[in-house]
């Protein structure tokens, strides 16, 4: 079975089911093995559960899907060799609705998508799978004055597009990069820049 391309990461989502479905869609045929706690608090005995589900040994990627709105201090704590260095074969996917949920050390060891499950996604035409350089330049040009949240916007309906729309495996830069991208956008970079940082990480010639 040839390997994937995503890495783990975390999903910031109001929205863990939906999620949740996405991702089983998404990577299909890899084994995943979820731990999604609702309505109640992510305990140690769960960590616990985790700790030992990763160290079944695997010859394939496994992919363990974490979620909860409500992570102890305790649970996460227990789990930071773990996400810092991972058996063989095995790749995390924490879902959490905030951020703050979140210890710090636990964010700084996968990199983070926000997904805005309150605001409609919009409907992008572009077909990342296909996209070339001649695309890349044609978007920027016709958003070459959107705002800062319109940015954002354009972001989270990219994301759609190559995850849902054309159900691309990103790859860790990729990952890395929508990451970076609502990073620079609140620290006031300059949109255009950073969708383009974004778009050429999908681009190729067309021959």
């Amino acid at each position: 079975m040839q390997a994937p391309n995503i890495k783990g990461h975390i999903i910031i989502s109001d929205d863990i089911e939906s999620e949740v479905s996405r991702l089983e869609e998404q990577l299909k045929p890899f084994r995943i093995v979820k731990f999604i706690i609702i309505g109640e608090v992510f305990k140690l005995e769960h960590a616990k559960a985790i700790l030992a589900e990763a160290y079944i040994s695997e010859s394939n990627i496994k992919y363990i899907i974490l979620g909860s709105s409500d992570f102890s201090d305790v649970a996460q704590n227990s789990l930071l060799k773990l996400l810092e260095e991972p058996p063989k074969n095995i790749e995390f996917i924490i879902i959490s609705p905030t951020k703050s949920n979140l210890l710090r050390t636990v964010r700084s060891r996968l990199p983070i998508l926000k997904i805005n499950n309150h605001h409609i996604v919009h409907e992008i035409e572009l077909n990342l799978a296909q996209l070339d350089y001649k695309d890349v330049f044609s978007f920027l040009k016709e958003n070459s004055k959107v705002k800062k949240e319109e940015a954002k916007d354009l972001v989270q309906a990219l994301f759609h597009r190559a995850t849902v729309v054309d159900m691309l495996i990103l790859s860790p830069l990729q990952l890395d990069n929508f990451d970076k991208a609502y990073r620079l956008l609140s620290l006031n970079s300059r949109p255009q820049s950073v969708l383009a940082m974004l778009l050429m990480s999908f681009a190729r010639d067309k021959k």
